[in-house]
């Protein structure tokens, strides 16, 4: 799910936006240790107004290693949990779209198909017609179907913590407006088209989508740590960091349903969680190779003028030192993310425990991750 300035920005995924008050940096590691990427997250804590930062990679054949800047509670001065849990926002799409194409590799689901088979009569009025839209374009974000998510960019953010939603809700505000653009004609991020992919899945499997992705992902590569929560589900886990709203200062919005983002932004993960699940994506043990590849086709896309182009719920972004990383960042409120990958066995992931964001703190923490992945 993406953000916005607050009032005006509240949950969302992999791009930008606001500003706030420094904070003092508490290395994790020994000032040898990685002293570049501890650079990077204290700019993020120390100029960007960034509570606390950690970012969590592994190299081509070492260890897992993290790096952590500022707190993880400011009420407390406790840092970062070394391996603690927090809302990873619309990093969910790429969980999402790997069930999807999964289902295409059994022969249950065509991704060219239009999603009036598997969902006759949801995506209807104003014209929008579910005959013309197909799986692959609700994936790609070529659908131009219209982001229910604009609806809440006005509202106190207090009112959503407990609002919750159901999928056929947040769908429904989305059918009261008109697309954006005839479907494939251009790229342009809607999360309604995760809620609509994640209710393809339920419609497809009888299962939620909930059971699917463990059924299918964090189960098998053993990723106890990554759920997708309920409606009402507002807790996470112990250890986390607490996650904070820039509303007249810091608000803590650790407590949040995030139902309200579904399919689209609603998953809990940890940094070592999320790294191992992209490597395992990118290593061809989540998908056959025709699907991957079929993931990996990626159009020109907006993701905050990085040269970013996007897949089926993967995103391609150019490293300074040659190549490109796949992955996908996650915006919720009180939580950023960027998560990365490469082709060559690195793999990093970056928190921040504040948002909305800034354009600043979204670049600050590609500086990061860019550092992680070229040492």
């Amino acid at each position: 799910m993406r953000t916005s300035t607050p009032g005006r920005r509240i949950a969302a995924a992999a791009t930008l936006v606001l500003m706030l008050t420094a904070t003092t940096t508490a290395p994790a590691l020994a000032a040898t240790d990685h002293q570049d990427v501890q650079r990077a997250l204290d700019v993020l804590t120390t100029q960007d107004g960034v509570p606390g930062a950690q970012v969590t990679a592994h190299d081509r054949t070492g260890p897992s290693w993290s790096v952590r800047s500022g707190v993880g509670d400011v009420s407390t001065g406790m840092p970062f949990p070394a391996d603690g849990r927090f809302r990873a926002g619309s990093i969910t799409k790429s969980f999402v779209a790997t069930v999807v194409l999964q289902l295409v590799a059994e022969g249950r689901v065509e991704l060219d198909a239009p999603v009036e088979r598997y969902l006759p009569g949801v995506i209807a009025g104003n014209g929008n017609d579910g005959n013309a839209i197909t799986v692959r374009q609700l994936l790609q974000h070529t659908s131009g179907l219209y982001d229910y998510l604009q609806e809440f960019l006005d509202v106190d953010p207090e009112q959503l913590r407990h609002r919750g939603a159901d999928p056929a809700e947040l769908v429904g505000i989305a059918m009261q407006h008109r697309p954006l653009f005839p479907p494939g004609a251009k790229w342009s991020y809607s999360n309604t088209n995760y809620v609509l992919a994640g209710m393809l899945v339920e419609r497809v499997t009888g299962r939620s989508i909930h059971a699917e992705i463990a059924a299918r992902i964090t189960g098998p590569l053993g990723l106890h740590d990554t759920y997708l929560p309920k409606r009402g589900d507002e807790i996470l886990p112990t250890p986390h960091p607490r996650g904070y709203a820039p509303v007249g200062g810091l608000l803590d919005f650790t407590e949040f349903d995030p139902s309200i983002g579904g399919a689209a932004g609603a998953l809990v993960s940890t940094g070592r969680d999320l790294n191992r699940f992209f490597a395992a994506l990118l290593e061809g043990r989540l998908l056959p190779a025709e699907q991957l590849a079929e993931m990996q086709r990626t159009v020109p896309a907006d993701l905050g003028g990085k040269s970013a182009r996007y897949g089926l719920g993967l995103a391609s972004v150019p490293l300074s030192c040659g190549g490109e990383f796949w992955g996908h960042g996650g915006d919720i409120i009180g939580f950023t993310t960027l998560s990365a990958a490469t082709n060559d066995g690195r793999g990093a992931t970056a928190v921040t425990n504040l948002n909305p964001a800034t354009p600043e703190i979204h670049r600050d923490m590609f500086a990061a991750i860019d550092t992680a992945l070229c040492p």
